[in-house]
């Protein structure tokens, strides 16, 4: 079975041309583009370069399904991307039928979260697994959720947006809440935080180890690089987020007992500085059967977990 994914992000799309065989993803070419420009833009360029791929391998696009990862919220059941707070301008785009008429395809869209918590249930960290938790940790926070071995997505398709539980009053904003889930935990969220503490070096006539240039321009990538070199007001950041990343994922450990947590991007690439903080506020705030039943661990899937999300989305 040939699949077109789409995989729409907050600061960058893909789109993937993969084959699924003997239950097994081959990856056959693959194509990134920026998000940037309306929501009509962007899915134009999509669908070009899906064509030119497609082109290249001699296949026409009927002989595709084609999935849709994207962040919510979304009415997956509709096809409708329902004003995503990473993607601005984003307001009720009916994307399926939008790809349709390029196309003549019906595409199956699908929360971001719950994409890859399917990818990586099924071919990555969660496979023999009945209740996992996925996080994405990226450009913001969401969940998937698998709970007794079934894709839970609630009443309204609005389960796991767990990025907008508030743990502070005050904090970085994330979700448009102030102290929120995502404004702690997110690269958007971590960037915040690290301008902040570089606003602060400044005042007492310091540099931040991670400033390359002008503290506005201040990435969660600078951070973790400054981080990695052993700097300490970056790795007090990271200790930051982490604690708060514990509290949070001590409510979900809590309300969902779940046997696995595995979570994406930032947490793949620099885990190792949140566990500590994350794993003393988890010891600290969650019930100990149920901390003691659960093991987190970094996506399996590594990079390419956003593009196997948009090839399931097609299959299930």
């Amino acid at each position: 079975m040939m699949v077109l994914g789409f995989d729409i992000g907050g600061t960058k799309s893909a789109v993937i041309l993969a084959k699924e065989l003997d239950g097994d993803i081959h990856f056959l070419d693959r194509v990134e583009i920026k998000t940037a420009g309306s929501w009509e833009q962007v899915v134009d360029r999509l669908i070009e370069e899906g064509l030119r791929i497609l082109k290249s391998f001699n296949i026409d696009s009927k002989d595709c399904r084609i999935g849709i990862s994207c962040g919510g919220p979304l009415d997956s059941k509709r096809g409708i991307i329902q004003s995503p707070p990473n993607l601005p301008g984003w307001d009720n785009v009916y994307i399926v039928d939008y790809i349709y008429d390029r196309l003549k395809v019906k595409a199956k869209l699908q929360n971001d979260a719950d994409a890859c918590a399917l990818a990586e249930w099924k071919y990555g960290a969660g496979r023999g697994y009945k209740d996992i938790i996925f996080l994405t940790f990226g450009t913001g926070l969401g969940a998937g959720l698998i709970l007794n071995g079934r894709l839970y997505t609630g009443s309204s398709n609005m389960a796991g947006e767990v990025g907008h539980i508030r743990l502070e009053e005050d904090g970085p904003v994330g979700y448009g809440k102030s102290g929120s889930f995502e404004g702690f935990c997110s690269g958007g969220g971590i960037a915040q935080i690290a301008k902040e503490k570089a606003y602060s070096l400044e005042k007492q006539g310091l540099k931040a180890s991670f400033m390359k240039g002008s503290i506005e321009d201040i990435t969660t990538k600078d951070v973790a690089d400054a981080a990695k070199r052993g700097h300490e007001d970056a790795l007090d950041i990271f200790r930051k987020s982490g604690k708060y990343f514990g509290r949070g994922l001590s409510i979900l450990i809590d309300i969902l007992n779940p046997e696995v947590i595995i979570v994406g991007s930032i947490y793949v690439r620099a885990g190792e500085f949140l566990n500590d903080a994350m794993y003393r506020e988890i010891e600290r705030e969650s019930l100990e059967l149920s901390r003691n039943a659960v093991k987190i661990v970094p996506a399996q899937l590594g990079e390419r977990i956003g593009d196997y999300g948009a090839v399931v989305t097609a299959l299930v």
